[in-house]
């Protein structure tokens, strides 16, 4: 098996801004992986939250390039396995790495991924699309620009509750309210009674992730679903989450793949959460990956590609919020 590594910065259409940054660039790392004459892709961006960057992604796949490339026919669960004790300190470049080795592992089966995984597509849930922090007025012309049936507003501003009066005047699409940790546990409680009469469906992390007492606090008085993000990023965190959250989004970059997203989200299922996977800004090599989790999900946020000026591949594809399959095994994804 050959392992490839590429480098990209993707363009987006607008500044993204959420209560902790502001980006017109993403730089992604786009993995590879070839094999009797088949290739797999993954993805993983960088991430300032998170401390990880492209070059320090690619420097640790590079120091095990040996032992990925002489793993070959393993089933997904094993190679993860074997490359957790190497990468378990870059999690994003061992998502990079297991997307691409289940799409390479489904397309040389000749199936899509969610075939391989026996999944039913009949239900999928539809995609929000993102709205980050900008004027009120740009926030609405972003809306104009693309109208859809869920959006997904992102705040932590003096003025969030104007901000939401204001789009709703534009819509009557649902909303979804991502704070990322920047609210305290009374506004949240506050916040969650007024958002609640604008037609807002649940609140993303509001409160920092470490902050437990507060979430529990929120989970007892919230007028609205609260999902977890920040708080939950491995495996172990689903259990952390029962009686804190009301359902948890789970993010592959930051859990370390396809292979163990699944077991999180059949965790939080068994343990009567609700179900989300979400994504960062990249292109459509991750977001077709996420598209193959829809059946098992209840809410997903895969807008990431819709976000860029220009895309780097093809795969899955997102019209008023549905998701279609790439007619490709696999994840279904082509480079361009």
């Amino acid at each position: 098996m050959e392992l490839i590594l590429r480098e990209y910065n993707l363009k987006l259409k607008h500044t993204f801004t959420i209560s902790r940054e502001s980006i017109d660039f993403q730089p992604s790392l786009i993995v590879e992986l070839k094999s009797d004459g088949f290739s797999g892709f993954g993805e993983a961006t960088s991430n300032p939250y998170y401390k990880t960057t492209v070059p320090v992604m690619m420097q640790d796949l590079e120091k095990i390039r040996t032992i990925i490339e002489a793993s070959d026919n393993e089933t997904p669960e094993v190679f993860w396995a074997k490359i957790y004790p190497h990468l378990e300190h870059d999690m994003f470049a061992l998502c990079a790495l297991d997307l691409a080795y289940n799409d390479l592992y489904a397309r040389k089966k000749g199936k899509k991924l969610y075939d391989l995984w026996d999944y039913s597509i009949d239900k999928n849930p539809m995609t929000d699309y993102t709205i980050g922090i900008a004027s009120i007025e740009k926030m609405v012309s972003k809306m104009q620009e693309l109208p859809w049936p869920i959006y997904k507003i992102k705040l932590g501003t003096k003025e969030d509750i104007a901000i939401v009066k204001e789009l709703r005047k534009h819509t009557n699409a649902v909303f979804r309210i991502d704070a990322n940790c920047d609210w305290d546990v009374d506004e949240t409680i506050n916040n969650s009674i007024e958002l609640k009469k604008l037609g807002v469906e649940f609140l993303e992390q509001p409160i920092k992730a470490d902050n437990w007492e507060g979430h529990a606090a929120i989970f007892k008085h919230s007028a609205l679903p609260i999902i977890a993000d920040e708080s939950c990023i491995i495996e172990e965190d689903v259990a952390k989450c029962f009686n804190h959250f009301h359902g948890v989004n789970v993010k592959l970059v930051k859990c370390g793949g396809l292979t163990p997203g699944k077991r999180m989200i059949e965790h939080a299922k068994k343990l009567g959460l609700k179900t989300m996977v979400g994504c960062m800004t990249e292109s459509t090599v991750g977001i077709s990956a996420i598209a193959h989790l829809l059946p098992q999900l209840d809410y997903v946020d895969m807008d990431g590609a819709l976000l860029l000026a220009q895309d780097i591949a093809t795969g899955v594809t997102i019209k008023d919020g549905v998701i279609s399959y790439s007619e490709l095994n696999g994840t279904g994804v082509t480079l361009i």
